[in-house]
């Protein structure tokens, strides 16, 4: 699947008020730092993602592909303000820092 593709997907199984609420859920989590459940539903959606795109750390190392978490942008707004995000986006770094510092 494409990049749009995947975001069609998304957007037609959780219509646009659900994934304000989710998106909206998750920073509340977050301030209640109570986060498990909220995470959990956020990791299995990105989970999709990187499998419809067929998306590998190995693979995308060398040549950075932000393709899912601009998928993810795209398809909840203001996701970029959550601790989530920025998670995802600081592991990313540290795996490619890595990669570099160590390539095989």
């Amino acid at each position: 699947m494409n990049k749009n593709e995947i975001i069609e997907t998304l957007k037609s199984q959780y219509n646009r008020d659900l994934r304000k609420q989710i998106v909206r859920s998750l920073l509340d989590a977050e301030k209640e730092k109570d986060t498990d459940k909220q995470y959990k539903l956020m990791n299995q959606i990105f989970s999709y993602v990187l499998a419809e795109l067929g998306w590998t750390m190995a693979k995308n190392a060398q040549n950075w592909d932000s393709t899912p978490l601009e998928v993810m942008t795209e398809v909840f707004p203001k996701i970029t303000t959550s601790k989530w995000f920025m998670e995802q986006k600081l592991i990313t770094k540290k795996h490619i820092d890595l990669k570099m510092d160590n390539p095989e």
